[in-house]
């Protein structure tokens, strides 16, 4: 009576599907010492603010270049560097938001199209790191301070080459790089996720 219950069984295994392994892995051994570019198509920034206390507001900047130096055996000596286009990869769903957002009340696109970060020393703190570094926006440049965390490293298989990739939380003042309405119109506090690749050069 048995027998065929075994036997759906191991059909059942044979036939299951298996899951491909992602080409990345959060393994830190698998990183490459030396000089890295940013990974244009999958380097992003996601904003977020708060609208009159009613809603949250998302939006993006894609990266436009950059260029990174790694060594797994010095953490600390890790150096960053991260141009962006806001003119023309701001990203958010609504149109007049978005024209908004690059007038003079905002980002005054038609002035400063770029903005930029520098980073100036890496703190290792475990299982993340601390990066500070300079921000430039609507050329107004401040220190800002991001929590690192490793999202992983491998041989990208549509290039052949090493890539290594991070996931960056913090916040910044809009009233410090001259952005907008003053809060409460919208919060003067806005969170940044930035999810950074990196390809070796």
């Amino acid at each position: 009576m048995r027998t065929p219950l075994i036997l759906a069984a191991a059909l059942f295994a044979v036939a299951a599907p298996t899951v491909a392994q992602m080409p990345g892995a959060p393994d830190k051994s698998r990183v490459t010492a030396g000089n890295y570019t940013v990974d244009t198509a999958h380097t992003q920034v996601a904003w977020r603010v708060n609208h009159m206390g009613f809603t949250m507001l998302d939006g993006l900047f894609g990266a436009t270049g950059g260029t990174a130096t790694f060594d797994p055996k010095n953490p600390a000596a890790t150096k960053v560097s991260i141009d962006f286009d806001i003119a023309k990869s701001l990203t958010v769903t609504s149109p007049q938001f978005a024209e908004h957002l690059k007038s003079k009340d905002f980002f005054d696109v038609a002035n400063h199209p770029t903005a930029k970060f520098v980073s100036t020393r890496v703190q290792p703190m475990g299982d993340h790191w601390m990066l500070a570094g300079n921000l430039t926006i609507k050329g107004q440049t401040k220190p800002v301070q991001l929590t690192v965390r490793f999202m992983g490293a491998g041989e990208n298989p549509m290039n052949k080459k090493k890539n290594v990739g991070f996931t960056a939380t913090g916040s910044i003042n809009r009233s410090d790089f001259g952005l907008g309405m003053a809060a409460p119109v919208v919060s003067d506090k806005v969170d940044l996720t930035i999810n950074a690749a990196f390809v070796a050069a």
